[in-house]
Formats: structure tokens, sequence, C-alpha cells
């Protein structure tokens, strides 16, 4: 047998072990260029010459402020307005007719709950809290019932020893008014926007907005109407937790069994009756997951409320972190978190409860049941509010408390200077955080700053009209503009800075997880009750064990931040690969493809979409965190807003609060794929 000649092998050898040649492609195709390339997506090409412009211009101008003459005083019209206000609040007809009956309802409904609570005493609210938690999980003997009324008593017993009891129920009377009004409105809006087309086209930007805007940014306005005090937080409380139930409630009524409904209308029910007997009960799950979010973002909110003169555990809180005591601030914390769980699990048990399926019979036994045990609490509350004060004291026993702020201070001490800068040779969590300030922040603060404002403003506009459509790329623009025209251009820059850092470790943080709990179901596992803790937590508590770990600075800041908003990325970016279209999956695994061959090509390419959206969630909550950290030396727009409502002062507040509110719609618009726009 003769041996082949070099040109026979040379024609032999396949496409891929030729020089220039693809193993894809027939013999002789080349590789494309990267002209090829941007010739094929020419989006690609106009957003590197963006970038390019960009950091030209940086370099060649070294200062991109915003030209003072563009500027427009804004502080003395908001100081005329705040001296209007306090001269014609008790002499102007829509304070008189209109705003002091609201904010005297509001006041007085608080006060009412708080009255009943102190009147109940101790050993009422317990005891009527524990029948209700065992009510809303069933009102039997089942697992999830005793469970719920076990969670719900050792809640409240754990309050007592913290001597955190009276703050515990300010809070949970603030909790009851604003639930129900924020449930009453939002199921309201929820039936007009799902039965009414055009009722639904009217609400949704309004929804968009609101979902985009930081919680504190509630606050502002109705600082302006209603001043300082209970009405403005109950009021704001309502506002920011209504959207989320009307939305589900509307979601719920639209997509209810199409087959249920013409059953009903072929049997002659009438709009209403297919109403109350075929839509809301078919809807009952979406909106008992509505309330659930409602309860979250009322408590949320609620401690967020501190800061316009709320009272409760959110005082306590903020109090604590205004003197640096971390100890009682991580007692108020803890009993925060622990009311936070118990609502969230109450409402969840009540909603596994409306979707047991049970017989018929045993329904109707299991109704007279729960009628009955609601009966009795209702009979136990006015018995305990008459009779209370006499069966004990209106507060927990001093003698049964347990005062934890001086450990838990003497703690926080010792890990400050064990963790925080004791490790050998790697310094600790204080000097890792002034590392980030320095090496990332810094920098990235001083690039925003040095770049023009027009070349920003491009940039913005490049990236909204790739990622979505021309009128995202307008609506970036103008928020830019906003920002300068109001005179607040560098701190909305150290802000910017800060919420790019914090958004590329969230992103960073969230997808690596999700793609472990997507394709690993014991990490899956391993995470979902951390995730689920931390999405109960309110704003406020997660800057306590950051100020213990780093102190105050603004990369505190960003570590609350990032915890605060990596929970939704990691389950939106683990349920964007969990449900790829299987038939690619296994078209992949057919072709011989490795698990992360499969990962890289097809799973990521095909769950881009839900990856843009947990960006965009990502944007807004680490804004909002942002914001909130300027509690803790996070400074910029942050300090300006949680300074203007501490004093009340609106030309220093407002400003820097609907910069904020710009930077957060041109971030979400410039994150939000056009895809998931037009579904919404």
């Amino acid at each position: 047998m003769s041996t082949p000649t070099l040109s026979e092998q040379d024609e032999k050898k396949p496409a891929d072990a030729v020089p220039g040649h693809r193993q894809d492609s027939p013999a002789g195709q080349q590789v494309p260029g990267p002209l090829a390339v941007f010739a094929r997506n020419p989006k690609l090409l106009v957003l590197l010459l963006a970038v390019l412009v960009v950091i030209v211009s940086a370099a060649v101008s070294g200062s991109g402020i915003w030209p003072q003459s563009w500027t427009v005083d804004i502080k003395s019209p908001l100081n005329d307005l705040d001296n209007w206000l306090v001269d014609n609040r008790e002499k102007s007809p829509i304070f008189l007719y209109f705003l002091l009956h609201i904010s005297n309802a509001a006041e007085s409904s608080v006060d009412a709950i708080v009255s009943l609570f102190d009147s109940m005493g101790w050993i009422g609210v317990t005891a009527v809290g524990t029948l209700v938690g065992w009510a809303a999980g069933g009102s039997d003997l089942s697992r999830r019932a005793l469970r719920t009324g076990g969670t719900t008593l050792g809640v409240f017993i754990a309050c007592g020893v913290l001597n955190m009891w009276q703050p515990t129920m300010e809070t949970l009377a603030l909790m009851t008014v604003a639930v129900f009004a924020s449930a009453v409105l939002g199921l309201l809006l929820g039936l007009g926007a799902g039965l009414s087309d055009r009722f639904e086209r009217m609400l949704r930007p309004v929804f968009d907005t609101m979902q985009v805007m930081p919680a504190f940014a509630y606050l502002l306005p109705l600082l302006l109407m209603f001043g300082v005090g209970i009405p403005s937080a109950l009021i704001a409380t309502v506002i920011y937790a209504a959207p989320p139930m009307a939305r589900l409630t509307s979601l719920g009524l639209r997509s209810a069994d199409p087959a249920a409904l013409e059953a009903s209308a072929s049997l002659g029910a009438s709009s209403w009756q297919r109403l109350w007997t075929a839509r809301l009960p078919l809807a009952r799950k979406q909106m008992m997951l509505g309330l659930n979010q409602a309860i979250m973002m009322c408590l949320s909110m609620v401690v967020l409320a501190s800061l316009i003169g709320s009272e409760g555990l959110g005082d306590e809180i903020y109090q604590a972190l205004g003197s640096l005591d971390v100890g009682t601030a991580l007692t108020a914390g803890i009993a925060v978190v622990l009311i936070a769980v118990l609502l969230d699990r109450t409402t969840a048990a009540a909603g596994e409860r409306l979707d047991a399926t049970v017989t018929v019979g045993a329904t109707r036994l299991m109704a007279r049941v729960r009628m009955a045990v609601w009966g009795l609490i209702v009979v136990l509350i006015g018995l305990f509010a008459a009779i209370g004060s006499s069966l004990g004291e209106r507060e927990w026993p001093d003698a049964w408390t347990v005062d934890l702020t001086r450990p838990l201070q003497s703690a926080v001490d010792w890990l400050t200077s064990t963790i925080g800068s004791g490790i050998p040779v790697l310094g600790g969590t204080i000097t890792w955080a002034k590392g980030f300030t320095i090496y990332v922040l810094n920098p990235l603060r001083t690039g925003l700053e040095t770049t023009p404002w027009w070349a920003l403003a491009l940039l913005v506009a490049v990236v909204g009209w790739i990622v979505g459509t021309w009128r995202a790329a307008l609506t970036g623009v103008i928020c830019i503009g906003l920002i300068g025209v109001m005179g607040l251009w560098e701190l909305s820059m150290d802000t910017f800075s800060q919420v790019i850092a914090g958004l590329v470790v969230t992103v960073v943080i969230g997808v690596v997880f999700g793609v472990l709990a997507a394709r690993i179901e014991r990490v899956e596992r391993m995470l979902r009750p951390v995730l689920d803790t931390m999405q109960t937590m309110p704003q406020f508590v997660y800057l306590i064990p950051v100020i213990a770990l780093v102190g105050l600075s603004r990369s505190a800041g960003i570590i609350a931040a990032v915890i605060y908003a990596c929970p939704a990325v990691i389950r939106i970016t683990a349920q964007g690969l969990r449900y790829v279209d299987p038939a690619a999956m296994e078209a992949s695994r057919s072709l011989g493809a490795t698990s992360r061959q499969q990962l890289l090509g097809v799973q990521l390419p095909l769950a881009r979409k839900s990856l843009l959206v947990g960006v965009n969630q990502g944007v807004v909550l680490v804004l909002s965190m942002v914001v909130i950290a300027g509690l803790i030396g996070g400074g910029a727009l942050g300090y300006n807003v949680v300074q203007g409502l501490s004093k009340g002062d609106l030309s220093q507040g407002l400003p820097a609060g609907i910069a904020i509110v710009c930077l957060g719609i041109m971030l979400d618009r410039i994150t939000q794929p056009a895809g998931a726009r037009s579904r919404e």
C-alpha cells in the first residue's frame, strides 16, 4: 500500500483543520472579519462609536459640568411654596374641606387601633393574634394551621421579650389601617382594569412609573400637603402598596378560564353574576398573592416612613442609626424581621388553604367551623377591649424582658475589630470596603464627572435605542436634561456611579447563583429559604449589619444595595434558564453538546429577555437602596433627600428626589427590553 502524498493529505483534511475555514460552513468559506460582523449588526457599530466618543471626549475635555447658564433656580419657588403652605394650611379651603378631613381620618384610625391594642393588653393581643394566625391556616388541627398559629404566638412573645412591645403595637396599628386601605383601593382599581381595556390602558403607564420610583419618593409630595406625622406616612404607604394588589387582581380577572366563563354565560348569568360566581373565585389565587405583596410593601414603607415622623419599630431603628447605637438598631431590626416573617407566613398559609381541594361535604362543614372561629375572634376582641386591662398590664411585663442591646453592641464591636480590620494579611471588611471605594467608586465617579453631558446623553440615547425603542432613548435623554436643568449634575453623577457599581456586582452575583440554582437542584433548595427571608426584610434592616461590618461609607450603601437586590435577580435568572424551550435543549444534546456548551450556546441566548428583566429589576432595587444608604454615608442625592425629609426642608429634599426619579426612569427605560414593554 502506497503512502499518500502531502497534497493528498491536505485534500483529506476536515474543513476546521485548514486555516481560514470553518467546520460548519462549506470548504473555502472564511471566518468573517470584524468589519463583516459590524456590517451584519450596525447597532453594534453605533454602540462602539458612542463609547469611543464618550472616552475621547472625557479625556480631551476633563470636565463634564452642566452649563451654569442652562440651570433653573427651583429652590426659591419651593421655599415660597413651603411658606405658603405653612401660612395657609389652616385657612385655605382645599385644606379645610378636603385635605384636613383625610388627615384627621388617617390619624384617628391609627390612634383608634393603638387604643384598642392598649385596652386589650398584652394577654388579649397575644391570644387574639394567635387565634387569627390559626384561623388563617385553616382553623383545624392540620400541620399548616398549627404551624401558623405557633409562629404568631412565638413572634408576639419574642417582641415582648426583646422589650419592643409598644413599638411593635404602633407598627401593627399603622400596618392594619394601611393594609386595609391599600387592599380596598387595589381591589377597586384591579376590578376596573380587569373588566375594562380602556381603564387598563389608562392605569398601565401610571403603575409603570410608580414601580420605578423609589419608596421614599412617595413621601416628598405628601410632606407638602400633610406635613410631618402619621397622615403622610399612612397615605404614602397606601399609594405605594396598592399597585401590586391592583395589577395582580387585574391579571387574575383577565386570565380566568374561558370555558368556565362560557359555561356561566350559557346558564343565563348576567355580567355581575359572572363576576361574583366565576371571575372573582377563579382570580382568588392571584388576588391572594397581590394581598401578600401589598402587606410586605406596607411593612417596608411603614418602617421607612419613620423619616417623616411615624412611630413604631422604624423610628427605633432610625433613631439608633442616627446615634450609631447598633445594638438597639439590631434589636428593633429583629422585631421587624419577625413581623415580616409572621405576615408573610400567615398570608401564604391562607393562600395555600384556598388552593387546597376538599370534598363538597367537608367544604360545607369547614366553612361553618371557620365562620364560627372568626365570630369567636370578633367576640374576644370586644371582650378583651372591655376587660383586658384588668387581666394584666397593658404592655409586656418588664420582668419578662431581656436586654439584648448591650450584648449585641459588644458582639458588634468584637466583630468589627476582628473581621473589620483584624484579619492577618487580608485586612478585613473595612479594609476591603475602603479599597472598593478607592479603586472602583472613586474612578467611576471621576469618569462620569469628567464626561461631557452631551456625550453621556448620546450614550444613553444609543443604549436606549438598541435595547428598547426610540421612545426609550428619548425618555432617557429628557431625564438627563432635567437633572442638568435642576443644577444637580455633580450629585447625580455621584449617585449614578454608586448605582452602576452596585448593579454590576448584583448582576454578576445574581447570574452566577441563578445559573447554579437553575442547573443544580440542591443549590436551589438551599437558596430558597435564604431568598424568602431576604425578600421579606424591609430595606432599613439591611443597613444594620452592613454598618457593623464596614462602618459608615459609600461602600456600605453598595453592599446593602447588593444584598437587597440580589434575590430578585437570582430568581428571575433561574426561572428564565429553567423554562428554556425543552426542544432546543434536546436538539443540542442530540448534537453532542456538553453541559457548558448548552449553557453558553442555548440557555443563556434563549433566556436573554429574562436576563434583561432581571437587570431591570436590579436597577430599580439598587437605586432605591443606594438612596436610603444616604443614612450610612452614601452621600450625594440620597443624603439630600434624607436630610430634606427629616428636617422638612422641601428645597433640599424635593429636587434631589426628582433627580433620583429621573435616574430611575432613565435606567428603567434603557434596561427594559422592548418585548417585555410591549407585553406589559
